[in-house]
């Protein structure tokens, strides 16, 4: 089992999570891409990190909307998201092909993620920017617009799940604005990270069991205690005999 996190989304001055301690607990790196954050410093520098700790690299690609860190809607059209999205794979392997390494997947970020799981047309856009950065393989939600057409182009496809994220009953995330829709609970999570990778089935905010299938768990680096959590969750992980690799 694959186990990511984003990272790389300070800003200047501004610094969120805490890459450097993260990172050597993962498999996978979501890195930003300079348009919901990450400052070109900061993408060298975790871009750099991960290569040291031989971690794989991802863009993780937004709408255009610093401000707003890519947690809200932006009624883009499909060329000018392609163009978009096109635009932070190149520039982010760019980088990341400076200190050694390369972007190995491409996955969104925030809003971009769950518009994805129905738009059609900004699912196509993501899907045809990876085809067009060299026909990079895609992370998403499983039963996604998104991976659905992955798949029918031949890309490779990652289901993700969340462990540190509330579900809904249809195996959708629940909003950030909902209570309880951020888990930081260590045995909770804990939990949740081994239902998914053995059982394939997480509860859902109201109770059901819902059917899952997972190749990569995330664990998202502004969560509060996430280093804690990332540590907590692979030992869990490999205590339940789930060996953690990239996929």
């Amino acid at each position: 089992m694959d186990l990511n996190a984003d990272l790389g989304e300070s800003f200047g001055r501004w610094q969120l999570g805490d890459d450097a301690g993260l990172l050597p607990h993962l498999t996978s790196a979501n890195v930003a891409c300079g348009f919901h954050a990450g400052d070109p410093a900061t993408l060298v520098r975790t871009c750099s990190m991960a290569v040291e700790h031989n971690i794989r690299i991802g863009a993780q690609v937004a709408y255009r909307d610093l401000a707003g860190f890519g947690r809200r809607f932006v009624d883009a059209s499909y060329d000018e998201l392609f163009a978009d999205v096109l635009y932070q794979i190149g520039a982010l392997d760019g980088i990341a092909r400076s200190q050694g390494g390369r972007v190995a997947y491409v996955k969104p970020h925030g809003a971009l993620y769950n518009t994805a799981v129905r738009h059609e047309a900004h699912a196509r856009a993501v899907v045809d920017a990876a085809i067009a950065a060299g026909g990079l393989p895609v992370m998403g939600l499983p039963g996604s617009r998104l991976l659905s057409y992955a798949g029918a182009a031949g890309l490779v496809c990652y289901a993700e799940a969340f462990v540190d994220r509330a579900y809904a009953a249809d195996g959708t995330l629940v909003p950030r604005s909902a209570q309880g829709a951020v888990l930081t609970d260590l045995l909770e999570v804990c939990d949740r990270a081994t239902s998914i990778a053995v059982d394939h089935r997480v509860r859902s905010i109201t109770g059901e069991m819902v059917a899952i299938e997972a190749d990569s768990l995330c664990l998202h680096g502004d969560t509060a205690g996430a280093v804690g959590l990332a540590h907590a969750v692979r030992d869990a992980l490999r205590a339940a005999g789930v060996r953690v690799a990239a996929s």
